[in-house]
Parts: C-alpha cells; sequence; structure tokens
C-alpha cells in the first residue's frame, strides 16, 4: 500500500504542475524524467485536438481546439517544453461562419511561403450547420487573416464537415476532413485556399473514426484516426486506429486486409491506468535521428477537470511496416526525442 501511495502522490504532483519546470520534485519520485527522459503530459493546459508545424528554422509551433479562447499557439524546440505564445486569432479578427460555433481542429501548413490554418468552426449538435475554412499569416504565430470558408456541411453533402487535414505531395493538395459520418477528400488549387475547378470529394473511411491525418512511410499512405468517445472525461473512450494503402485516395485496408470504408481499421493506441480518451493526434514529425513522433490529447485520470491535455510518444514501425506505440499505451516517461 505505501508503494501505491507514493505512486497516487507522484502521479498528483505530474497532474498540477505547470508546463514549465519539474525541478521542485524530488530526486526519488519514480516520475522525476532522468537524463534524457521526459513525463507526459508534455502540456498540462486543455489543448484539444493539436496540429504542429516544424519551421524552417527547427521551432515547433502547436495549435488546438480553443479551449483557449481564439485558438492557442504553443511553441517548442524540442517536443517536450512548451511554451503559450499567444493565440491565433483576437475577438475581432476570428472567423466570423457559424456565429457564436467554436473553432475546434486546426491544421496548420506552410505552402507557398505562406502559413496556412485551417479549422472547422461549429456548435455541439450542428451536424448540417458547421463548415471549415482557412486562416493566412506570415509567421506562425500570426496575425492570422481569416479566409473564408470552403464550404459548410449542408453545401458539401457531408455531415458534420469538421477536422480538416492537409496532405500535399508532388505540387498538389488535398484536404481531408470528415467525422462519424465518413472521411472524405478533395483535391485544392496549389496555394491551399480554394477548391480546385471541377474537384469532387471522395470518400476513404466509413463511420467508425474522426481526428484524420494522413502519413506516408516507406510507400504507404497511413490513415491515422480516432474512434470512441472523445469528451467524457475520465470516461472517455478515444483510441487511435490506422489503415494503409498504396493510393493516396484509397482503397485503406488493416492488416488483414478489411477496408476502412466498411469500418475496418487496426488499434494502435488506447486509454490506461493514467490517461483516458487517448486521440486526436497531430501529423507525426520526424526528429534530427529520424525517429518518428506524434502528439495527441488525453485526460489525466487523477485530474480529469484539467481537460485534455497534450500527449508526446514514439511511433515505432514494425517489420511489416506498420507503426505502433510501445505497450499501445501512452507513457508516463520515456526518453526525449534528439535534436542536434
Amino acid at each position: 500500500m505505501k508503494k501505491i501511495s507514493v505512486l497516487l502522490a507522484a502521479l498528483a504532483i505530474v497532474a498540477t504542475s505547470s508546463c514549465s519546470s519539474d525541478d521542485n520534485k524530488k530526486s526519488d519520485d519514480p516520475y522525476v524524467p532522468k537524463d534524457g527522459a521526459y513525463t507526459n503530459p508534455v502540456i498540462k493546459s486543455s489543448v484539444p485536438d493539436p496540429t504542429v508545424l516544424r519551421d524552417d528554422d527547427g521551432t515547433y509551433y502547436l495549435y488546438g481546439t480553443e479551449d483557449i479562447h481564439n485558438t492557442p499557439i504553443f511553441k517548442s524546440t524540442d517536443l517536450v517544453n512548451w511554451n503559450l505564445t499567444g493565440t491565433a486569432f483576437t475577438e475581432e479578427t476570428r472567423p466570423q461562419m457559424v456565429p457564436g460555433g467554436g473553432i475546434w481542429a486546426p491544421d496548420i501548413q506552410k505552402i507557398k511561403g505562406k502559413y496556412i490554418l485551417y479549422y472547422s468552426k461549429s456548435k455541439w449538435g450542428g451536424e448540417w450547420e458547421c463548415g471549415i475554412g482557412a486562416a493566412v499569416a506570415d509567421k506562425p504565430t500570426g496575425p492570422f487573416i481569416d479566409h473564408g470558408k470552403f464550404f459548410i456541411s449542408s453545401e458539401i453533402g457531408v455531415q458534420n464537415s469538421i477536422d480538416p487535414v492537409i496532405y500535399q505531395e508532388n505540387g498538389k493538395v488535398y484536404m481531408f476532413w470528415g467525422s462519424f459520418h465518413g472521411i472524405y477528400g478533395i483535391e485544392l488549387t496549389d496555394d491551399g485556399l480554394a477548391l480546385a475547378p471541377g474537384a469532387e470529394k471522395f470518400k476513404i473511411s466509413g463511420s467508425y473514426s474522426e481526428g484524420t491525418n494522413i502519413y506516408k512511410h516507406d510507400g504507404y499512405y497511413y490513415l491515422i484516426g480516432s474512434g470512441g468517445s472523445c469528451c467524457e472525461g475520465k470516461n472517455s473512450t478515444y483510441h487511435v486506429v490506422v489503415a494503409r494503402s498504396k493510393d493516396l485516395k484509397g482503397p485503406y485496408v488493416n492488416r488483414e486486409g478489411g477496408k476502412a470504408l466498411d469500418n475496418k481499421l487496426d488499434l494502435m493506441l488506447s486509454g490506461s491506468k493514467e490517461v483516458a480518451g487517448p486521440g486526436h493526434n497531430a501529423n507525426f514529425v520526424l526528429d534530427d535521428a529520424g525517429n518518428t513522433w506524434m502528439l495527441y490529447h488525453g485526460y489525466d485520470r487523477f485530474a480529469p477537470n484539467g481537460g485534455r491535455k497534450v500527449f508526446l510518444d514514439r511511433v515505432k514501425w514494425d517489420s511489416d511496416g506498420w507503426p505502433y506505440v510501445d505497450g499501445g499505451k501512452p507513457s508516463v516517461t520515456a526518453e526525449k526525442p534528439v535534436f542536434k
């Protein structure tokens, strides 16, 4: 029982500490990271649905759903230590699409020298009135100027048109979006600011997941998404799933060849005794040693009222080319990313 009490006390310290320092913890605390290690969560504020970009100077910028009003911007040089630098919008500049709606699940991209923040704007339950837009800046810290909407759900014919993510390849730009009514893609213009002339949407996944990301690795396109309930505190069942395809437009399949269109995706990450509802990951990023990393949100089971905090874990690749996280659970402490 003594060991359990020490463990719970340590987790309480982690859950209530700020983003900045672990220096005040005791050296025998089992959750103090050793040299070259870090402790989750890496952002202890509620920043759901993170998206991340590494700028040309190596600095990372992270944005998320606006539990911090007007869309928070965090900055880091190592993926572990993050500082809030401001917000993408102000009351005067925030997007006016879907009046009264929240700015959800942004995706940050750099296209033709411009920083473009794609976002969904929605109210809970407004699945035909929500939609997707974009804002543009000359710097990752903004100011971001709203460029306006791409479409509303009712206009594109996709219920709950949220969670945009962009994939760029060979000068072409594609948007993927959607939720538990299907995941869709469509080509954009090469500046990423409009639907390509004559472009038609295509469907890549069924009704199982949302929070889509597309990542290419060794000739395969990997569809990463989240199933389950996102937002029920310690009772959240969110979990990360994966399928892959040789073609960007699909078909995406799981290990057994089942189609994502038929809701056949493989489990990649699920909750643990410390973390509930891990999911809606940012795009995978590489450290300077070529290791793959994933930022995602989750609830601290010991302090669920703190909202969806940001966690970091390394993604490894098995002998068949499938991504996985050690143990299939969020880490408590782990080896840091490598940066030169």
